[in-house]
């Protein structure tokens, strides 16, 4: 995996930003066939696996909640445009499609946008870690750990916690209370509180209708793949080995946001699937943008092509990667460390 460009060929992040600006206006009736495109297949193939699994067809039921986990990770991006303000040009339209979006993602949407703002405005800064970002320590601060304290941190990144039971600890369980935010006001709790009588009420709703074993056996599937493919998104997003991390007298927002934010460069499919958050580094720049037109960003200015590129085939590799060397200005292994110390 090669370092991030940061040649003279791209011009500063501060005035990358200025530039991204020309691409930040949203188009109604391109977002409501976004919105429509996402939803109503999402919809179908729901009805289609109760269907099937209804028939007794277990198995086709399983098969059909992977394209459906995909669209309700679309969805999910959708309120994530909302949070941030992009995919309608009113406040009011973003934030009441993203509530309801919200109670089908498990992701109280105010909430959200709040603990999210935080992991824009202090991303790649050491010195503000915690909120709205995965765990990471840097090598010092590992080797500063007791025994027990190492094997926590392992447990957490071990891919099994991390894409296996952390997604569903995530979405099922954490986001039900405001977690962070805990003591920030009424809002985070009212936020919190309202989707969670939401979801019960169409849990509740559904299960009537279609009896608790399948809905168990036909939702279930579909929200968590549909989580970890959420988290994996994430963790790429900003866990490969040439992002940036600072500390608080030396970070620049714009420079964090540019070079410690990948460019996931997926499969024209899965891109679609992913609403485009793949080209994370521009959307970090400029959050702004609507998720439909960061490829024309990409496709006007082509230097930032390069900028934290990774493959798919090259993300698979971030997963070692666990701590911050700052000596070396990049992520490690556990391995690397462990050679190092012999």
């Amino acid at each position: 995996m090669q370092p991030p460009t940061r040649s003279d060929d791209v011009p500063d992040a501060r005035r990358w930003k200025r530039i991204l600006g020309n691409y930040s206006t949203p188009s109604r009736p391109r977002s409501l066939a976004e919105l429509a495109i996402t939803a109503l297949p999402l919809v179908m193939l729901w009805t289609a696996a109760w269907f099937t699994f209804s028939l007794g067809y277990a198995w086709a039921s399983l098969l059909i909640a992977f394209p459906a986990a995909g669209f309700l990770l679309r969805l999910f991006m959708i309120q994530h445009d909302c949070g941030h303000g992009t995919f309608f040009a009113g406040r009011l339209a973003n934030d009441w499609v993203g509530r309801v979006i919200g109670v089908l993602t498990l992701t109280p949407y105010d909430y959200w946008r709040r603990t999210h703002a935080i992991h824009h405005a202090t991303t790649g800064n050491i010195d503000r870690r915690g909120i709205g970002d995965v765990d990471t320590l840097t090598v010092r601060e590992y080797r500063a750990l007791p025994w027990w304290g190492r094997l926590k941190y392992r447990l957490y990144r071990h891919p099994l916690i991390m894409f296996g039971l952390g997604p569903a600890y995530l979405f099922l369980l954490q986001q039900r209370i405001p977690v962070g935010l805990m003591r920030n006001g009424w809002q985070p709790w009212a936020s919190t509180m309202a989707t969670n009588l939401a979801i019960a009420v169409v849990v509740a709703a559904l299960t009537w209708f279609i009896g608790i074993k399948a809905f168990l056996l036909v939702h279930l599937p579909i929200t968590l793949l549909a989580a970890t493919a959420g988290v994996w998104l994430f963790y790429v997003q900003h866990q490969f080995e040439h992002t940036t991390w600072d500390r608080d007298e030396s970070w620049n927002l714009h420079q964090a946001a540019l070079y410690g934010s990948s460019h996931y460069e997926l499969p024209a499919l899965l891109r679609w699937f992913t609403a485009n958050i793949g080209i994370h580094h521009v959307h970090h720049l400029s959050s702004r943008i609507p998720y439909y037109r960061l490829p024309h960003v990409l496709r006007d200015h082509p230097e930032l092509r390069d900028v934290g590129h990774i493959t798919l085939l090259a993300s698979f590799r971030c997963v070692r990667l666990v701590l911050w060397d700052e000596a070396q200005r990049r992520l490690v292994s556990f391995r690397e460390i462990r050679a190092r110390d012999f």
